[in-house]
């Protein structure tokens, strides 16, 4: 039986919108998180914001069943989920034209690329079908497995960290159903390329290469499958649990296939990666020159010379990148020597430049392939999966523009949340009062600002002339910023020259709005700058490689460009602000993701951490501003509808508009004015504890109204057990008599049988005495009768044997044995079958002679009568079969099956067939036998197919597909016919020497009809007017003249090679053996 899912309000497990918590405190929003946590419900609303705990093990809440149950449904009509969330964007952008944009963030670890997918998922499971739809569907799906590959990593705190941040847009038409996606990614964690933190991993794709590639493909790459071998990768934790790497390789190449990569742009993809592993392991070491000056030089040239062959280019060019550093200045160039640690350094600089423009080069690939191919206006769904706040031990220039960016998303969260309440307020013609809030823009501006913003004074600091030190730029900071509210360093914020000692040397802290941070302002400058020496530029756009000469454009020398490139916070600081005003012009929606440990563990429950990042993520801030107003609104369709049997108004049914109905409830359970207030289409109650009045309410009636229920029920069921109980009596009853009835009569009707026998037995018994009686009458007159005609005969024959009447009796007893001979004979005589053998048996000894005279008698006569029925044509066949028996009966092996078989002669019918019929044309006479034959080659034994015509006067041979004759040999010149003793169907046509026939040699054939063939031929001879009968020589060897050679037909037995057929094998030039199977 299928079980809805409950509302939100609907015996919920603490509370299922923040916004309705009472009371609201930090404590209670993190014990009603863990409350809900417990009993596995990781979602939970502020509003229409969907916090997510990550509970690390697969839950059965994704299936088909759910993305159909939250189809179409109202936000807060059931229980919290992301799938409803994700319906109220996709309905709001398909029905009411809203660009939508999801956005997901949270630390970590906190389950946001999941959310992601999970958003993904259920959109492409509910919009529109169809062939094309379908696969733009499933290349924005299978994007992600390319992106992960690429751009994930394991961590101490994620096993799957997306490591760079990614915003998808993807463009709908009027319909609903998905066109294509645009995705947009931000700072790649690069530095994860040449160095991981102790328990982390590289990116996923160096692993799955090596693990899950063919030996071929690593054998073309130059790679080995032992991590160990590689300087880049981490060996405490390669091999990850729960990560298969070699199968996810594998559906990386499908998903990259299925998204449009070519063959051979997904090999350049795995050269490059190679490549950077190569990069890793070339090693430096110093060499002093004539001047003084240290210069570098590559240890061992064997993985250079592996890495330049994978990328095309010239070993020596890429080797003086290494060692030497051209500057242009003007019109001059300078060349200067590299040492031992600058020389780490660009190698590092390359491999981090090489990896992070592969990553943007997959992506802008990736985008040509789903790009919407329309050029109509668009509906627009955003889904943005970036890093959440960030808090570690040791914050860098990562954190830094990090927690900016979430500065900003926090920025426009607020705004939009304040302007969405505002906007329904308006909707409604509810009263709008201002709402207090801590605005985050002073934070943003101490970050930002054009002129003295802590990025702007970086780029300041890179681009000045001189030495410039992170040092440096920390004592600009101070200088500049010490006097802002949220800005904390070394020197106090009040006095420049009195220390704060609470903070470490080389460090500064931001008051963020999720708390402070100290960053360590080591790296700021390099990081800020991510210089690629212009050398290493040119010796990569020198490569063969096509991917490597796209990657690095400004390596052309004809466009050498001697403007400094940008900064990476002046790129990312540009990308986060076209980020904003992209997601200013959608309609936002808020994901919020935690994590419940740092175990990644489930069913273990953290508060501190949970604290932690509820702080950072500003989650009690925005139920303070959603509850500023009204904490909570419906619809008032669905409220009267919900509360309804409150009111006995209202109760079953109220027939009048909805508002009026809301106005009775509420004016009958007094509930006080200022408590809630009636908009256009919904009503809005101010506090919590007003819905939880009506909730306390509703939860009483329905007790009351389940009782009711109840006993209605009850009564309903025993009365319908009663009358199924009555029903039953008398249908059980009905039954009974049925069989008692039955039983009676079986039991009259067994005795009346009884009686019956009884009654029949008495009748035959007197109707057999009252026969035999008559039966013995009869014997006994019959006797008296045979007594009394004896003694009248004996008295009359003794005057006969006083006359000499012994031989007239002797006679007359003689003539009435025979007599009653031939009666019986006439009777018993046999069947009119000249085969059938059978004869009566005689009666007397004396009757011997004439009883098997008699018998040879009626034989002779019964065959005569059996001849008279043949025609002539059915006497010719007799002929021939009895010729077939004097020629080959006890001689030839063959001839037992070949009795049964007529002769038919014409077996193609040579007149009939079309296809015969030039061929029949060709021959003057009548035709004897046609039949198919396999002409015997002379050089190898093989087979070939011929057409046998036998007629009166010839033998001719012709080709079975064009029907032209081969051989025609006259009777006249065949001498004779030799055949084998055994079970084939070989035979030697002999010929005369001399003859024009015999120019070739003899014929050696074979035939399924052998015997027929043989008899024709030898009843033709014998009939012909010159006399001349042909030979029939039947032995197991035998000579045959082929042209000048005389060669041995020899016939063996031997086991069968091609299923039970005979074979033939020339040997030598003088015998030709012929293998017979062994007849059963």
């Amino acid at each position: 039986m299928e079980v809805k899912t409950k509302s939100l309000l609907d015996n919920m497990i603490g509370v299922g919108d923040m916004v309705l918590l009472e009371p609201l405190s930090e404590d209670s929003f993190i014990e009603n998180l863990r409350k809900r946590f417990d009993h596995n419900e990781i979602y939970t609303y502020i509003g229409s914001v969907v916090i997510s705990v990550n509970p690390y093990k697969s839950m059965l809440i994704y299936t088909p069943e759910k993305v159909e149950e939250y189809r179409n449904r109202n936000f807060y009509e059931l229980s919290p989920h992301i799938y409803a969330l994700a319906d109220e964007a996709y309905r709001s952008l398909r029905d009411q034209d809203k660009d939508q944009c999801i956005l997901i963030t949270g630390e970590s670890g906190a389950g946001k690329t999941e959310a992601s997918k999970l958003v993904m998922s259920y959109v492409a499971a509910v919009c529109g079908k169809g062939q094309e739809v379908n696969k733009v569907k499933e290349q924005l799906l299978q994007s992600n497995p390319v992106l992960e590959a690429f751009g994930n990593a394991k961590t101490v705190r994620n096993d799957n960290s997306s490591r760079f941040g990614k915003y998808m847009d993807i463009e709908f038409d009027f319909k609903g159903d998905p066109l294509g996606g645009v995705i947009s990614n931000y700072l790649l964690e690069k530095s994860r390329v040449v160095k991981q933190p102790r328990g982390e991993r590289n990116f996923h794709i160096f692993y799955q290469l090596l693990s899950g590639a063919s030996d071929d493909t690593l054998k073309k790459l130059k790679l080995d499958r032992d991590f160990s071998k590689y300087n880049y990768l981490s060996l405490d934790s390669a091999v990850v649990n729960g990560l298969d790497d070699a199968a996810n390789f594998r559906t990386v190449r499908n998903a990259m296939q299925i998204v449009g990569f070519m063959e051979d742009e997904v090999q350049s993809v795995l050269e490059l990666v190679a490549a950077v592993l190569k990069l890793g392991n070339i090693e430096f070491k110093p060499e002093s020159r004539c001047n003084g000056t240290d210069e570098s030089r590559v240890k061992d040239k064997n993985d250079l010379k592996e890495m330049c062959e994978l990328l095309g280019i010239e070993q020596s060019v890429l080797e003086r990148a290494f060692s030497y550093r051209t500057v242009e200045a003007k019109m001059e160039k300078v060349s200067t020597t590299l040492n031992v640690a600058q020389a780490y350094y660009a190698r590092d600089a390359l491999a981090k430049n090489l990896y992070s423009r592969l990553f943007s080069w997959i992506v802008t690939r990736i985008n040509e392939s789903i790009k919407a191919q329309a050029k109509t206006r668009h509906k627009v769904m955003g889904v943005l999966d970036i890093y959440g706040f960030e808090i570690f031990e040791d914050n860098s220039f990562e954190q830094f523009i990090i927690n900016y960016c979430n500065e900003k998303l926090q920025q426009i969260f607020i705004e939009l949340t304040l302007r969405e309440e505002q906007e329904e307020y308006i909707r409604e013609g509810i009263e709008w009062t201002n709402i207090e809030y801590f605005n985050n823009a002073i934070i943003c501006d101490l970050i930002e600002n054009h002129q003295n913003g802590i990025l702007a004074m970086l780029d300041e600091e890179c681009l000045r002339p001189g030495t410039v030190t992170d040092e440096t730029f920390l004592d600009k900071l101070n200088t500049v910023c010490a006097e802002h509210q949220h800005f904390e360093s070394r020197l106090n914020k009040n006095s420049k020259f009195l220390n704060d000692h609470s903070l470490p040397h080389c460090c500064f802290r931001i008051q963020h709005y999720a708390g402070k941070v100290l960053y360590r302002v080591e790296g700021f400058v390099d990081k800020n700058n991510d210089l690629l020496y212009r050398d290493l530029s040119q010796a990569m756009y020198k490569a063969n490689h096509t991917l490597i000469k796209h990657l690095f454009p400004e390596g052309n020398p004809a466009k050498v460009n001697l403007k400094r490139p940008p900064t990476a916070g002046f790129q990312f600081k540009a990308s986060v602000g076209t980020l904003m005003r992209n997601l200013q012009t959608k309609n936002p929606n808020y994901i919020r993701c935690i994590k419940p440990n740092d175990k990644k563990a489930p069913h273990i429950f953290t508060e501190s951490l949970v604290c932690h990042q509820v702080r950072y993520l500003g989650l009690m801030e925005n139920v303070r501003v959603r509850r500023a107003g009204y904490a909570f609104r419906q619809a008032y369709e669905p409220c009267l509808e919900r509360y309804k049997m409150l009111c006995k108004r209202t109760w079953p049914h109220w027939r009048g508009p909805a508002r009026e109905g809301v106005e009775v409830l509420m004016a009958d359970l007094q509930v006080p004015a200022e408590e809630f207030s009636y908009g256009r289409s919904k009503i809005f109650i101010r506090n919590p504890r007003t819905l939880f009045f009506l909730e306390e309410r509703r939860r009483q009636c329905l007790q009351d109204l389940a009782t009711l229920i109840q006993k209605i029920y009850r009564g309903w069921k025993c009365r319908t057990h009663f009358l199924l109980l009555k029903k039953s009596q008398i249908v059980v009853a009905a039954w009974y008599r049925r069989y008692a009835q039955q039983k009676k009569y079986q039991k009259i009707k067994s005795a009346t049988t009884v009686v019956q026998s009884y009654t029949r037995g008495w009748q035959a018994r007197k109707l057999l005495r009252e026969l035999k009686h008559q039966k013995r009458c009869e014997e006994a007159a019959t006797t008296i009768a045979a007594y009394w005609h004896g003694t009248q005969v004996r008295r009359e024959y003794r005057k006969f044997f006083r006359a000499n009447a012994g031989k007239k009796i002797y006679d007359f007893t003689i003539q009435r044995i025979m007599q009653k001979y031939f009666q019986g004979l006439k009777k018993t005589l046999p069947s009119m079958s000249p085969i059938d053998k059978n004869w009566p048996a005689r009666p007397y000894i004396f009757l011997d002679g004439v009883h098997m005279e008699l018998r040879r008698i009626f034989h002779l006569w019964r065959c005569k009568k059996y001849r008279s029925q043949f025609t002539d044509e059915k006497k010719a066949v007799y002929e021939e079969k009895l010729e077939a028996s004097e020629l080959f009966k006890d001689k030839k092996a063959l001839y037992a099956s070949s009795v049964s078989q007529p002769f038919k002669g014409d077996y193609l019918e040579i007149s009939k067939n079309p296809k015969y019929q030039k061929l029949n044309s060709s021959v003057d006479e009548k035709v004897l036998l046609a039949d198919v034959v396999n002409k015997i080659n002379r050089a190898n034994g093989k087979g070939t197919t011929r057409i046998l015509l036998l007629t009166k006067k010839n033998v001719v041979l012709a080709d079975q597909k064009t029907g032209q004759v081969k051989a025609n040999v006259a009777l006249p010149d065949l001498t004779s016919v030799s055949v084998s003793t055994q079970n084939d169907g070989f035979f030697a046509l002999r010929l005369k020497e001399g003859s024009a026939s015999a120019v070739k040699g003899d014929f050696l054939l074979s035939s399924e009809h052998l015997i027929e063939t043989i008899t024709k031929l030898h009843h033709i001879g014998s009939t012909a007017s010159d006399g001349e009968q042909l030979n029939v020589d039947i032995s197991d060897e035998f000579l045959v003249q082929f042209k000048h050679d005389k060669v041995c037909v020899k016939f063996i037995q031997g086991a069968p090679k091609n299923g039970n057929s005979v074979s033939c094998k020339r040997k030598n030039n003088r015998l030709l053996e012929v293998s017979v199977p062994a007849s059963a």
